[in-house]
């Protein structure tokens, strides 16, 4: 699931994996912006964050992904649908900016001889910053952000990891992973202890 020819990859998942406060979000790199907003954010890509680079929307971009939540869901599953077209939205900005238009999901090549990869380190991390900024907005009724969570580490598997979100009424929690798929394409969004079994979109 990870490209692992940095060792620097490995160091972040070890740091993914412990103990982590429920006071903030825990990143990858201390590089990254912890507390992001629309006008100064992070945003990681070139393989486990190896590319870090701060970026700002415009007005009328951020304007279009709160438009997403209006009118709010009347109940979670209504949020997660429009969670995940805000994060595909999001995606689709971002990459016009970096370069990361040409992703393709599960780390495999762009068909273009350029662009920049992205693997699940810079996926969940790149939605974990656009959740976190989503939260802060206001816009979210049912659910709050929770730290990134890695599967496998070798142990069960390939590492992976996924953003992660919790629905607030019933503290079920979810994974929001957006490696799967292309650049702009909508996350998938499952529980989490389904995801941590191993869950795969391609298996359905």
């Amino acid at each position: 699931m990870i490209w692992l020819k940095n060792p620097v990859v490995l160091v972040q998942l070890i740091l993914l994996i412990l103990p982590l406060s429920v006071n903030a979000v825990v990143f990858v790199s201390d590089e990254i912006n912890t507390k992001p907003n629309h006008q100064n954010f992070s945003i990681c890509f070139d393989t486990g964050c190896n590319t870090i680079t701060q970026l700002s929307l415009q007005p009328d971009q951020w304007q279009t992904v709160l438009g997403i939540f209006k009118p709010a869901a009347t109940n979670a599953s209504e949020e997660r649908i429009k969670i995940g077209q805000a994060i595909a939205q999001l995606e689709k900005y971002i990459g016009e900016m970096t370069g990361t238009h040409h992703d393709k999901g599960r780390n495999k090549l762009p068909d273009e001889p350029v662009g920049h990869p992205m693997d699940c380190i810079d996926e969940s991390t790149n939605t974990t910053t656009y959740l976190y900024m989503i939260q802060q907005a206001g816009v979210l009724k049912w659910h709050q952000l929770k730290d990134p969570v890695t599967r496998g580490f070798f142990f069960f598997g390939w590492p992976h990891t996924t953003a992660v979100i919790q629905q607030q009424d019933n503290r079920t929690e979810w994974a929001v992973d957006s490696w799967f798929h292309d650049n702009g394409v909508t996350p998938e969004i499952v529980p989490l202890p389904q995801w941590e079994s191993g869950w795969n979109p391609a298996a359905q």
